[in-house]
């Protein structure tokens, strides 16, 4: 099974959409790089709809203690509930400490500019 679920031009880089494919709702998103990635659009700490949290980035620590650095701009998916973020480069896995923690991802290629889902 596979559904379009939008063009390339519907998403620029650290950009997000809700989507629908077999019954279920996806968020696919569009990394700082302009890879397209679509997971599940359920956080899996409460629930919430990803879709409607934001594409962002995050602290990252450097050898400075209490210094910080902003990176991954546009590749960190935080949920609207709670701010759990997931980086989307990663396998969706989150940035909790324990970091086992992930979204399902779905299949995704990209056909003649349309987005392209995948079972």
């Amino acid at each position: 099974m596979q559904k379009v679920v939008g063009t390339t031009a519907d998403l620029s880089p650290g950009e997000m959409m809700e989507a629908e494919f077999n019954g279920r709702s996806i968020v696919v998103c569009r990394a700082s790089d302009g890879e397209f990635h679509a997971f599940t659009n359920v956080c899996p700490h409460q629930g919430a709809p990803l879709s409607k949290g934001k594409l962002c980035g995050a602290p990252v620590a450097t050898e400075e203690i209490g210094e910080y650095d902003f990176q991954h701009e546009g590749d960190i998916l935080r949920c609207p509930w709670h701010g759990r973020e997931f980086n989307i480069k990663n396998e969706g896995r989150t940035l909790a400490a324990d970091g086992k923690q992930k979204l399902r991802e779905y299949k995704l290629s990209i056909e003649d500019e349309q987005i392209m889902i995948h079972k």
